[in-house]
């Protein structure tokens, strides 16, 4: 099979999957049935695509593939007596279904469900990315900063337990949203950022899952116009999205913030991030994806890197590290303490945090440790980054740090 052939079926695995996950759910109301369905529908793909080439819609393909194969399969389950009736019902299923209040999107409809309070949060999260953004155990283990069997045994969780508890498959209502928001907004998120910094592969971004992600935060602020939270989402990602034609050179390596060009940056996105940034702090009623959005924004008023306020960036991180107390945050404040204070008292900050599994902890180090003339404390540290890298782009990135003058 020509190369390119399995070039576009993954292509298209990795932008439709989820999507298609997400309707055979709302079909079927069955995980197992879903996923199976789905990826033997890709299995078929990669059979008849290379022969027949692309179907006009191959989204459509997917979900009609997958569905019918389902529905063979259930009849072959079914007894002799009841399967035509098994199979007049699913046929009734199939057909699509009336918008039950205010999720109007499948895959949004997904999240919420997912995200329902009988699951531990943990798991709430781990299961929407497996099932919606498509990301592999890997991929989601490295979010949580995990194993990928202690991820592969929560996500088995996950599913016995929506069985187990036959949590429906059903919008919430209006007053049950406020309370599944907060694990919504870290699904879109944690869906934005393996867009961003994809974990693994040959490309450092993911357009597909950013493109989603920003999709589904907009689907939210039609939805929930003034949460605060919400909008702070849909601008911390536009702003960070701003940025990304500038994150990459021409040969496709890896540019830090510092030496990006700005002109590169889209001044639409930032202009509507920043005026979301305001709306939402007027509300007064600050948020952990506000106070990132706030961060983002003060990098997008720098003309050049010269020009960051690195003081009130350290401050608003200040802020975030009383609403959301993790080790990351705590990482990039001392990214942020460096600019202003330098390495040395960045460094510090770094000695009891518990980042061992987290490649851009030990990234941090080499280059503080670099930036104080430590080169072999720094070679070490790079060398531990590097081995923890699942993305070429970022390898690469580490390994020409590494080797760099001082």
């Amino acid at each position: 099979m020509p190369g390119v052939e399995l070039d576009v079926v993954d292509e298209v695995f990795r932008s439709e999957a989820g999507k298609a996950v997400a309707t055979l759910i709302r079909l079927f109301g069955d995980i197992d049935i879903a996923e199976e369905a789905v990826q033997d529908a890709f299995v078929v793909a990669t059979k008849r695509w290379p022969d027949e080439g692309l179907p006009p819609n191959p989204a459509g393909w997917i979900v009609t593939t997958a569905r019918n194969r389902a529905i063979d399969e259930l009849r072959r389950e079914s007894g002799r007596e009841d399967r035509h009736v098994r199979a007049f019902e699913l046929q009734i299923q199939s057909e699509p279904d009336p918008v039950e209040g205010p999720v109007i999107d499948d895959r949004l409809r997904l999240i919420f469900t997912c995200c329902h309070p009988a699951l531990e949060p943990s798991a709430r999260v781990a299961l929407t990315l497996r099932l919606l953004g498509g990301l592999q155990t890997g991929e989601i283990a490295r979010a949580f900063l995990t194993s990928e069997s202690a991820m592969a045994q929560r996500l088995v969780r996950a599913k016995r337990k929506i069985k187990a508890a036959n949590i429906p498959y059903r919008v919430p209502r209006d007053a049950d949203l406020p309370d599944r928001l907060g694990s919504v907004l870290t699904v879109v998120y944690l869906i934005y950022n393996e867009g961003y910094a994809a974990s693994t592969g040959d490309e450092l971004v993911r357009s597909d899952l950013c493109g989603e992600a920003i999709r589904l935060a907009r689907l939210l602020r039609a939805m929930m116009p003034d949460e605060p939270e919400v909008i702070g989402l849909l601008a911390l990602l536009l702003l960070t999205e701003s940025r990304r034609a500038a994150r990459t050179d021409g040969a496709g390596s890896l540019v830090m913030l510092s030496d990006q060009d700005r002109d590169l940056w889209d001044r639409e996105l930032i202009d509507e991030g920043q005026t979301l940034v305001r709306a939402s702090l007027r509300r007064n009623r600050p948020g952990p994806f506000q106070v990132q959005a706030a961060i983002a924004a003060v990098h997008s008023d720098a003309a050049d890197a010269g020009d960051t306020d690195w003081r009130q960036i350290v401050l608003l991180y200040d802020r975030l590290l009383t609403l959301s107390p993790t080790p990351v945050v705590a990482l990039n404040r001392a990214v942020a303490v460096a600019e202003l204070e330098g390495p040395s008292q960045a460094l510090a900050l770094l000695e009891d945090l518990r980042l061992d599994r987290y490649h851009l902890y030990h990234a941090t180090r080499a280059e503080l440790l670099r930036r104080m003339g430590d080169i072999e404390g720094a070679d070490l540290a790079y060398e531990r980054a590097i081995s923890m890298t699942g993305n070429e782009v970022e390898r690469r990135f580490l390994e020409q740090r590494r080797v760099a003058p001082t």
